[in-house]
């Protein structure tokens, strides 16, 4: 008898410790994703540092990737540290780039536990963080919320193994799927919530882009144009293979005060590249595509040298129907409007049927939400 209650004492401590770990780690997932859009080319971790149950240290990536979350929560613990627990979304970096090793901060804070969510793909890393973490005597568990921090980290994660940045695929269609009014006319389809939205998703991508149809028809911002956000704005990315972009557009006069990358073909005239340059944008060569575009993977592989680990593609339908094409979308948010706009309107995806997406094996629906008289539906490679 005595045995069976020592079993369930230790059994009930158990569960509350799984359930605090759990608490913890939800935390240091919420506080990583402050960074999102912020600290590329580095990953947007998040940090806490626990002592006898009572948080002592929390930190997240600053801007530009610099300091890491695990030397903010270290910096705010202080002494505190020393024998404590870190629960953090990635696994501490063991090398030195631009800053010492995080598992070495680790090491001489002497934490007696870390949590890690999730193994570092970066060859740099893969495992050493931890390795070096146990070798110096701490405890180490790996794989808290792993499903979450590989979302989180999705950006990273495929600019390490794929060479490109995750890639986001925003669609605003009318109820009757089309992105426009005849002729490429710009028409109101989503309310007030939904434009929200968008602006936040902006805000959490490091780079946003369009082709250069969609300059020419809306000459857009592309910017956050959220209440004291406008700093969180993306760089924004054009795909212009012959350099039609207009020197009166609004990008191009913003484009000293929120970066313009402005992607041609390797062909494209030298003079208006200066141009453009003089007026502060940057034009990146890439090859020229099989068809009137550039190539798509050359882009993607250009933006991730460049840094960009989260790229939001907002348009138009050609741009949208050739990321499909190629297989290039990681992610799908779908803003679906109440009224419809009629047969001649523009389809969401060019010649692209929208089921093409919605009901592909290829993708799963992760989320839906309703934004006043709009609905959303996120969609993610299975």
């Amino acid at each position: 008898m005595i045995f069976r209650i020592l079993e369930d004492q230790f059994a009930q401590k158990s569960k509350e410790a799984k359930a605090a770990d759990l608490r913890f780690m939800q935390l240091a997932l919420a506080l990583g994703r402050r960074g999102l859009g912020r600290t590329w080319p580095n990953p947007a971790v998040g940090a806490v540092i626990v002592k006898d149950g009572v948080i002592v240290g929390r930190g997240w990536t600053q801007p530009g990737g610099r300091p890491h979350a695990e030397v903010e929560a270290l910096r705010r613990a202080g002494a505190a540290a020393r024998g404590a627990t870190l629960y953090v979304t990635l696994e501490p970096c063991s090398h030195f780039g631009r800053s010492p090793p995080c598992a070495d901060a680790v090491v001489a804070a002497g934490l007696a536990r870390v949590v890690s969510a999730i193994e570092d793909p970066n060859p740099d890393v893969g495992g050493k963080g931890h390795a070096k973490l146990r070798a110096a005597g701490i405890a180490v568990d790996v794989g808290l919320c792993q499903a979450e921090a590989a979302h989180d980290h999705a950006g990273h994660f495929r600019r390490i193994t794929d060479k490109r940045p995750h890639v986001i695929l925003k669609l605003a269609v009318s109820a009757d799927d089309k992105i426009a009014a005849h002729g490429h006319k710009p028409v109101a389809i989503s309310g007030e919530a939904a434009r929200t939205r968008v602006h936040l998703l902006r805000a959490q991508c490091d780079a946003i882009l369009v082709g250069i149809g969609t300059v020419k028809a809306d000459d857009p911002l592309l910017t956050c144009r959220l209440p004291g956000m406008a700093a969180r704005s993306p760089v924004r990315v054009v795909l212009d293979r012959a350099l039609r972009i207009s020197g009166d557009s609004r990008m191009v006069h913003s484009a000293r005060e929120t970066p313009l990358w402005v992607m041609t073909s390797d062909l494209a005239e030298a003079p208006a590249a200066v141009k453009l340059g003089a007026a502060g944008a940057q034009v990146i060569r890439v090859a020229a595509g099989t068809s009137a575009g550039l190539d798509l993977p050359a882009v993607l592989h250009a933006l991730a040298e460049k840094g960009i680990t989260r790229l939001l593609v907002e348009g138009g339908s050609r741009v949208a129907n050739s990321f499909v094409a190629a297989d290039l979308v990681d992610e799908i948010w779908l803003l679906r409007g109440p009224d419809a706009i009629g047969a001649d309107g523009v389809p969401a995806l060019d010649a692209m049927p929208l089921d093409a997406i919605t009901q592909s094996p290829a993708f799963g629906l992760r989320a839906s939400e309703s934004l006043g008289k709009d609905s959303l539906n996120i969609y993610e490679r299975a």
